[in-house]
């Protein structure tokens, strides 16, 4: 394991309705690594996990903020994805644009931004289908591996955070977040500058850790019967680095103060983990009728121009 060094932010309100937290129930622990079935047999640094009463924001108390960001992502790509991820694929965020496009009435080449853009799929995939795609990139090494390996033009990618970029206010009809949102420290203020960028009636869309995971819940129920006090919840030290788990009403309650709302959104199924394989395709099933699988879909219309 990496020596990883932090600072810790005390949090005062909820980041995306401002809701007080001194009101908000505290859920557990969480360790600086992978817990498993016995987190008390194993050592290390924790910080609380709490839920918000008003919106169901999950977050941590207080907040691990690494010296620099290249602690967490300056690894090489090999070592972040799996293999298959590295294969140009036609259909790859091919669902996604679909249901973008659905959704804007702009029929001319639109401009779209990759917030997170990795190795650069998804900037292809949109350039594929009818976009100018820009892309930001904070990781050194996938920045290095998207222009060096996928052909991604220098003039196209910004190798910086979102706090640290920048594009004209109203010049995106499309803006992706991907899985980012639950890696940024402030995610209502990189909303904030989203919006900013993005046109009247553009969209942007974003997939996120649910706080709905049946099971994270099942996981959490094992960690209170055998007497834990450790959750499953977030991974703020260790990878992948989730720093938030969200709710429908998150955003909702964000979009009242930024001036957007939303249009689409689902829950999907994703790995079961944790849990005994022979119960896995039952759980999903009952995730997926449920509407409690792991991962939140939403899709974002800017209806305001108020910022």
């Amino acid at each position: 394991m990496r020596d990883l060094r932090y600072i810790f932010k005390n949090i005062q309100e909820c980041e995306m309705c401002g809701d007080n937290i001194s009101k908000h129930r505290r859920l557990g622990q969480r360790l600086n690594k992978s817990q498993g079935v016995n987190p008390r047999g194993k050592t290390g640094i924790t910080v609380s996990v709490n839920k918000c009463n008003k919106c169901g924001l999950i977050y941590s108390v207080p907040q691990p903020i690494p010296f620099s960001i290249q602690d967490h992502y300056k690894v090489p790509p090999e070592d972040y994805w799996m293999k298959e991820y590295f294969k140009l694929d036609s259909k790859y965020f091919s669902k996604q644009i679909h249901i973008a496009k659905n959704l804007l009435s702009n029929s001319s080449r639109m401009e779209a931004l990759d917030i997170g853009c990795g190795l650069g799929k998804c900037m292809i995939s949109l350039e594929n289908n009818g976009f100018s795609a820009y892309g930001i990139e904070p990781s050194e090494t996938f920045y290095d591996k998207a222009v060096l390996s996928m052909g991604i033009s220098k003039d196209k990618i910004q190798l910086s955070t979102i706090e640290g970029a920048n594009f004209p206010d109203n010049f995106f009809d499309f803006i992706t977040f991907g899985a980012v949102f639950e890696h940024l420290y402030s995610p209502a203020a990189a909303m904030k500058k989203a919006i900013k960028w993005l046109k009247p009636g553009g969209v942007i869309h974003i997939e996120v850790p649910s706080t709905n995971n049946l099971n994270s819940k099942l996981i959490n129920l094992y960690y209170g019967l055998t007497c834990t006090n450790y959750v499953t919840n977030l991974s703020p030290m260790h990878s992948p680095f989730h720093l938030f788990e969200f709710s429908m009403q998150s955003f909702n309650s964000l979009g009242v103060k930024l001036g957007y709302k939303v249009v689409e959104s689902s829950y999907d199924v994703g790995t079961v983990y944790y849990i005994p394989s022979v119960f896995h395709k039952i759980i999903k099933y009952f995730m997926k009728i449920t509407n409690t699988g792991n991962q939140l879909t939403v899709y974002l219309k800017k209806i305001s121009s108020r910022l």
